[in-house]
């Protein structure tokens, strides 16, 4: 059987475990940085690296023809450019340069491109109102992928990853620091490695599918992930404040929903590892301690 040749344009936090795992299992990868040290990183780990900026559109010319596609490109503010130019602007860039290179697209999204406050769940049919820069961007970013009709596409919706190496505000919960929001909104999150299985199952699968939430099985207060994580770290029990009125944080904290992962499970066919925070969160502090 040829081996399946994968292009992951922005090898992070999750285009990396991807990577791994495909190389691990025989595939002929490829991947984006841009940085050379980074792509020498990547080249010891059997990754054929290929330096490229999307934000600049001559810098992939090179990218090879492959049977498929996983775009992860995160925002990095250290570079200085608009989130609109990195998240709609490159992807237009990559796409141009695709269309006849690639069988298949996988775009690695966000579910920020739902603004819901309720409490509720939602799933693929929910309407999109993103309240965040972040959230109207990638919601903008589907529709530049949903132009291009030749080359077959999948979105994945994803949560908060988080994992070894990231667990959010490890730093202040050591410091016994206040955590600004509201202790009882949900958060909805997905362990990085089992974010990788959803990655591959919808490299893998044999017919793209259109839209799938990446997600663990339990939405969960956010109190509840603090006091997870702090018991873990040996860490004081974490308290919280509101945010101040009118600021960015008061913004993020209006967010207040559940994502299902129900087509997810039902059509990709992943069994997750770590299905909510109880079995995640001790794993990914563990892995780094």
């Amino acid at each position: 059987m040829a081996r399946k040749k994968t292009l992951i344009i922005g090898v992070g936090y999750l285009g990396e475990r991807v990577a791994r795992q495909l190389v691990a299992r025989g595939d002929r990868v490829f991947g984006t940085t841009r940085s050379l040290g980074r792509a020498i990183e990547l080249s010891r780990l059997g990754i054929e690296s290929i330096v490229a900026d999307v934000t600049v559109s001559d810098s992939l010319a090179r990218l090879p023809e492959v049977d498929r596609v996983l775009y992860c490109v995160g925002f990095d503010r250290s570079q200085g450019l608009p989130i609109r130019a990195v998240y709609v602007d490159g992807l237009r860039h990559a796409l141009g340069h695709l269309l006849d290179r690639a069988g298949k697209f996988v775009y690695a999204g966000s579910t920020g491109v739902y603004g819901q406050d309720d409490g509720g769940w939602v799933d693929e049919e929910s309407p999109t109102e993103p309240r965040s820069e972040s959230g109207r961007a990638c919601l903008e970013a589907e529709s530049v992928i949903q132009s291009y009709e030749l080359l077959p596409s999948t979105i994945l919706r994803y949560s908060g990853l988080y994992g070894p190496g990231r667990i959010m505000r490890r730093e202040g919960l050591l410091k016994g620091e206040p955590i600004v929001g509201d202790p009882e909104k949900f958060l909805n999150l997905i362990h990085i490695d089992d974010a990788a299985k959803v990655a591959i199952a919808a490299l893998d699968a044999d017919e793209p599918g259109l839209l799938y939430l990446a997600s663990d099985d339990r939405p969960s207060p956010r109190r509840e992930f603090y006091e997870l994580a702090a018991q873990a770290l040996g860490a004081p029990v974490p308290r919280f404040e509101s945010p101040a009125p009118g600021s960015s944080k008061a913004g993020r904290d209006e967010s207040n929903k559940r994502v299902s992962n129900a087509r997810m499970k039902a059509e990709l066919g992943v069994t997750l590892t770590y299905p909510d925070l109880t079995s995640g969160v001790p794993a990914a502090i563990r892995s780094v301690e």
